[in-house]
């Protein structure tokens, strides 16, 4: 598999306090199976679909539970030098850099909003095996309250060109890495979500029925956040896992209406 390009969303695992119970659940709901766990690597489990690598559980350290939320991971030829820039543009480093054996070397990362997000420096594991298909990962948001900050901090720290949708009825902007989009920001206003909720990256799974999905979500302990709605970019909905972790799901092959003129930043 060639090098991913720097900036380019990479990998995705979530923290479960309930490891079983979250496997369960992302078993039913979006047909995954999972490996064992790796007792070397904290158990760390990753999980596959179609028999790929699609994204990862694991269970806290001890003394470090904290709610469950999905990370997303950004691709890095050097995550030191990421680490550095996170630093020198106003964020904060949480983790790292850790050499994870011989699979890569990991950062988390804090932007000054507050937005919790990952990086990889790839070695024998370079991320998603699976992607852009039904029970993989797809797409991925910054829902800020702080837009500004958002927009300042992550083009200084991954090549990131921006586009803005050019609409009054939303202030969403669109990250791009060599012309591609990679990375969705859109500001999170008083009525969107309860405001004890912080800002974070919303990631998204595709399905091939977004209905259906949230019907097992919800059946099996979670909760929908909003949607199903339809888009021009296909049918999604918000979903909270029984231990609180958000995450989307979409149906890419359900389009509705015309794409949104995007215009320069």
């Amino acid at each position: 598999m060639a090098a991913r390009l720097e900036g380019t969303p990479c990998w995705a695992d979530a923290m479960f306090t309930d490891l079983e119970g979250a496997k369960a659940f992302y078993g039913d709901v979006l047909g995954w199976t999972f490996s064992e766990s790796s007792s070397e690597f904290g158990n760390y489990t990753q999980a596959y679909s179609d028999g790929k690598a699609v994204a990862a559980v694991v269970p806290p350290m001890p003394g470090q539970e904290t709610q469950s939320a999905w990370c997303l991971y950004f691709a890095s030829p050097d995550a030191a030098a990421t680490a550095d820039r996170i630093r020198a543009n106003g964020g904060e480093v949480l983790m790292g850099p850790l050499q994870v054996g011989d699979f890569g070397t990991m950062v988390i990362g804090k932007d000054p909003g507050g937005v919790a997000f990952g990086v990889w420096q790839a070695g024998r594991h370079e991320g998603f095996e699976k992607q852009g298909a039904p029970g993989s990962y797809t797409w991925a948001e910054v829902l800020t309250r702080d837009p500004g900050k958002a927009d300042s901090f992550f083009p200084a720290v991954f090549p990131f060109s921006v586009k803005r949708m050019d609409t009054d009825q939303v202030d969403f902007k669109i990250f791009h890495v060599h012309g591609a989009p990679v990375l969705g920001r859109m500001k999170m206003g008083p009525d969107d979500l309860p405001p004890d909720v912080p800002s974070y990256v919303s990631v998204y799974f595709a399905v091939d029925d977004c209905d259906a999905t949230v019907a097992r979500a919800t059946e099996r302990g979670g909760t929908l956040h909003f949607g199903p709605m339809d888009s021009p970019f296909g049918r999604f909905a918000a979903i909270g896992d029984p231990q609180g972790a958000a995450f989307g799901v979409i149906d890419l092959g359900k389009t509705s209406g015309d794409l949104p003129v995007m215009a320069d930043a």
